[in-house]
């Protein structure tokens, strides 16, 4: 297979394939090469063999061990080479036009699991005709397909920032904070929203992928809320500067935003969430603490958190 960077060991057993795209900024999407290359040095450290399908802008910075080949997830008719001997598929980064063809090429190439990386709450897209369903549309398809899956439902991922992916909350920060030490932003004091460590998502895939545990289940990975207030104070200490917080109204969020290519659908749920998850902060914090299996059950520790997010990525905001 041209275009592979390939290192083998002795010690590695089955084959997994991640795929990951270019940052998207519609709602819902993750960032695909955080958490892949994540879940990728957890993979090879347990000794698994890792294949990546990386989309362009995608293909570097992957641990050593892992075999890159460059092409699209969305496109995989023509890679269908990289399914070859695969058992088991992170599948992120897929869309409902082609998400049918993947499958059908995995199946023929004997995949025998595929573990997909969805969204948090595309059940809601039942209410709608299904010829508008995204994450609903690969979730289905993937439970017709023959194959074992496990439907992976996280919520926002605090790397987001770094790839440039959903959500709009905090993606202006890396620039107002390293270049003015403040930060702009509507819901400043009562938003809340819930996101969690890409470690922690990683390792959810992991034992999706590496046990029958979660065989036909769908996996709500969420993190608890966290106030706009405290992430923008996690920061500061992280970085050891003040940083001046300043709270503007949901239009000027909007404008800052669109100014920034976000869409108005990933805008519309940034806000909504935001101010939902503060009204009733209780509630879905109680919602989250109830889901079973819980991920700090499927991933033997505590989940991490934003404290120890903003230390690890502090050179961001400096």
């Amino acid at each position: 297979m041209s275009g592979f960077k390939r290192v083998t060991s002795a010690t590695q057993t089955r084959l997994r394939l991640l795929t990951a795209v270019v940052a998207r900024k519609d709602a819902g999407s993750s960032p695909t090469g955080i958490v892949g290359r994540r879940l990728a040095r957890q993979l090879v450290d347990a000794g698994d063999r890792v294949r990546v399908l990386a989309e362009p802008g995608q293909v570097d910075g992957w641990p050593d061990g892992v075999e890159v080949v460059e092409g699209s997830i969305t496109r995989p008719l023509g890679h269908a080479e990289v399914f070859v001997g695969v058992d088991g598929v992170f599948l992120a980064g897929a869309v409902p036009a082609t998400v049918r063809d993947a499958l059908k090429v995995a199946q023929s190439a004997g995949v025998r699991r595929i573990v997909v990386l969805s969204s948090h709450g595309p059940e809601y897209e039942q209410a709608y005709p299904p010829e508008t369903w995204f994450w609903l549309a690969i979730e289905r398809a993937v439970e017709r397909s023959g194959m074992e899956w496990t439907h992976i439902r996280p919520s926002a991922v605090m790397g987001a920032v770094i790839e440039g992916t959903y959500p709009a909350t905090g993606s202006d920060w890396p620039d107002t904070i390293s270049d003015e030490r403040i930060v702009r932003e509507a819901c400043l004091n009562e938003g809340h929203y819930p996101f969690i460590h890409e470690d922690d998502l990683a390792a959810v895939a992991a034992a999706a992928l590496r046990t029958d545990d979660h065989v036909g289940a769908v996996v709500e990975a969420v993190g608890l809320p966290i106030s706009t207030r405290s992430r923008v104070t996690s920061i500061a200490k992280a970085i050891g500067r003040d940083i001046a917080a300043v709270e503007v109204t949901p239009d000027d969020s909007r404008a800052n935003w669109r100014r920034r290519g976000w869409p108005d659908n990933s805008i519309d749920v940034t806000l909504y969430a935001l101010e939902e998850y503060g009204a009733q902060l209780a509630e879905l914090t109680q919602w989250t603490l109830d889901q079973r299996p819980a991920v700090h059950e499927i991933i033997g520790r505590p989940l991490r958190g934003f404290d120890e997010w903003a230390v690890e990525n502090a050179d961001l905001f400096r």
